[in-house]
C-alpha cells in the first residue's frame, strides 16, 4: 500500500492514509515523499471526505474508517483495481506469478529493462535494491508487476493478479500455500490456470519446465494457454536451459542455451540454483521484448536482489547474521542450500519464525522438519499471534523440533526473540552462520542479536554491517 501511495502521489494525486504499526521501509518511503499518515484508525480522519478511499486487503468490516466509508458512500477501490484503472491502461503488462521466486524475478525484470534503457514501470513486493524502492514510473511501454495470488479485498476474495491482464506471464512454481485463503491445492492451482487463460493469443507464458521437480500442476496450468508457452530449467527438454555452474564466493556463473543453441554466459551476485531459474524466466521475457543477450548479461551481473533475501546484517566476533524472507518449506530448503554454497564451512543455525498464515497452521508441519534439518542447529520461535488459531489448526513448534531431532539435528523452541538472542549470544561460536528466516520482523530479532553480540566483542573490520 505504501508503494501504491507513492505511485499515486507521483501521478499527481494528493494522498493521505491510516494504518497501525507503520515501520520501515513503508514509513521511510512515505516520509520521503511527504505523504502524511495516521498511526491509528479513526472515523474522524475522514471528516473531510476524500474523493476516493483505497482499501487494503487486511482491512475488514468493523474497521472504523471502513465503516465510515460505507456509511457515507465515499467511493472506494482496492489496490489491484487502482493499478488496473490508473496505471495499466496502454501498457504492456508483464506479470510474474508463482509460489516461489516472484519478488526476485520481478525485480530482475525491472533491472534488465532499466539497464536496456526501456524506462520500465514496475511494482514489486519488496525493496528492489538496485532502485532503492519497490516501484518505478519510468514512462516506458511495459509495466512489470509481481502477481500475487492472495485475495484482493474484503469484497473481492479473488486473487489480485486477475486485475493485471498479463500480456507476458511467468509462472515460477506451484506448491500449496495460503491455507487461510485456499482450502486445498486444487483450489490454489485453479487460480493459476485461470490466470494463464487470461493471456491473449499474441502474448507469452513462461513456466518452469523441469517436470520431475515442478510437478504436474504447472503442466496443467500451461494447457490453458492460447498463446506460445516457453519452458526453462535444467533439463535438456526445456526451451531455456542453464548449465555449467561455477560458484566463487558470492558470484555464481552459468551458461544458458536457448532451443539447443548457446544463448550466453551469465553471472549473478546471488548463489543458489533457484536464482538461476529466476534469471532464466526473466531473460525469456526480456528476449521476447527485444532486449539483447549483452544487455541481459550486464543487468544480471549488476543485480543486487531484494531486501530480506539473503540480506547480510552484520558479522560480529566471526558470527555472520543473515536475514531472509523464507516462509515456506521449499523456500527454507532453497535458502539453507544457497547459504551453504555462499558461505561453505560455517556451522549453520536455521532460525525460523512461524509467521505467515500458512506457516502458522499445521499444513506444513510434516514438510518443515526435513527442510530445517539441512541446518546444523535449528531454533524455532513461537507461532505468531498463536491465540488466533485453535489447537487443532495451529502449528506445534515443539512437534516440529522433535521431528528435526529425530533426523539427527539439535532443535529447540524459544518463546520470544529476546530468549533466542540470549541463547545465541552464549551458544553461537566464531565462524557460525546465523540464518534468520521470517516473512515479518521476528520481533526485531536481527537488531536484538546484533546489539547483544556487539556487547560481548568488537565488530571485525571486514564486517558487512548495515
Amino acid at each position: 500500500m505504501a508503494p501504491l501511495a507513492g505511485m499515486l502521489r507521483e501521478h499527481g494525486f494528493r494522498v493521505t492514509g491510516s494504518d497501525s504499526g507503520v515501520y520501515p521501509p513503508a514509513s521511510t518511503l512515505l516520509d520521503s515523499l511527504g505523504i502524511s499518515f495516521y498511526h491509528t484508525f479513526d472515523a474522524a480522519h475522514l471528516q473531510a471526505a476524500p474523493d476516493l478511499a483505497v482499501i487494503g486487503n487486511v482491512i475488514a468490516r468493523g474497521n472504523p474508517e471502513l465503516e465510515e466509508v460505507l456509511d457515507r458512500r465515499i467511493p472506494y477501490r482496492s489496490l489491484p483495481e487502482m493499478l488496473e484503472d490508473v496505471f495499466l491502461p496502454g501498457k504492456h503488462s508483464i506479470v510474474t506469478s508463482g509460489t516461489h521466486g516472484k519478488t526476485t524475478t520481478t525485480a530482475m525484470l525491472a533491472w534488465i529493462f532499466q539497464t536496456a534503457g526501456k524506462r520500465p514501470n514496475f511494482l514489486v513486493g519488496g525493496v528492489a535494491e538496485n532502485f532503492g524502492k519497490s516501484y518505478g514510473l519510468g514512462g516506458g511501454e511495459e509495466f512489470i508487476l509481481e502477481g500475487d495470488e492472495y485475495e484482493t479485498a474484503f469484497w473481492d476474495r479473488g486473487p489480485k493478479f486477475f486485475h493485471y491482464h498479463p500480456d507476458d506471464l511467468i509462472v515460477t512454481s506451484l506448491e500449496y500455500d495460503h491455507a487461510d485463503i485456499y482450502p486445498d491445492f486444487e483450489t490454489y492451482q485453479l487460480a493459476f490456470r485461470r490466470l494463464v487463460n487470461l493471456v491473449p493469443r499474441r502474448g507469452r507464458v513462461v513456466i518452469w519446465g523441469d517436470t520431475e521437480e515442478s510437478g504436474p500442476a504447472l503442466r496443467r496450468a500451461a494447457e490453458k494457454a492460447f498463446c506460445p508457452v516457453e519452458t526453462y530449467g535444467f533439463g535438456s527438454g526445456n526451451d531455456w536451459v542453464a548449465k555449467e555452474f561455477a560458484v566463487k564466493g558470492e558470484l555464481m556463473n552459468f551458461r544458458v542455451e536457448h532451443q539447443g543453441k548457446s544463448f550466453g554466459e551469465f553471472s549473478l551476485i546471488a548463489t543458489g540454483k533457484h536464482n538461476a531459474l529466476n534469471a532464466m524466466a526473466a531473460m525469456a521475457v526480456a528476449h521476447g521484448r527485444g532486449i539483447s543477450t549483452k544487455q541481459i548479461a550486464e543487468a544480471l551481473a549488476t543485480f543486487r536482489s531484494v531486501k530480506r533475501r539473503m540480506d547480510v546484517k552484520g558479522e560480529i566476533g566471526g558470527m555472520l547474521i543473515v536475514d531472509d524472507f523464507a516462509h515456506h518449506p521449499t523456500a527454507v530448503k532453497a535458502t539453507i542450500e544457497a547459504a551453504r554454497t555462499r558461505w561453505p564451512g560455517r556451522r549453520l543455525w536455521a532460525i525460523l519464525e512461524p509467521r505467515s498464515n500458512s506457516m502458522r497452521r499445521k499444513v506444513f508441519q510434516e514438510a518443515l522438519p526435513k527442510a530445517l534439518a539441512l541446518g546444523d542447529r535449528v531454533i524455532l520461535g513461537g507461532v505468531y499471534r498463536a491465540q488466533q488459531l485453535g489447537d487443532e489448526n495451529r502449528m506445534d513448534p515443539e512437534a516440529v523440533a522433535a521431528s528435526v531431532r529425530e533426523l539427527g539435528k539439535d532443535a529447540r523452541v524459544f518463546p520470544s526473540s529476546d530468549a533466542i538472542a540470549e541463547h545465541l549470544a552464549t551458544a553461537a561460536k566464531p565462524g557460525d552462520l546465523l540464518l534468520i528466516m521470517s516473512n515479518g520482523s521476528f520481533d526485531g530479532l536481527c537488531e536484538k542479536l546484533l546489539k547483544r553480540l556487539s556487547s560481548t566483542g568488537p565488530i571485525p573490520s571486514e564486517a558487512n554491517a548495515r
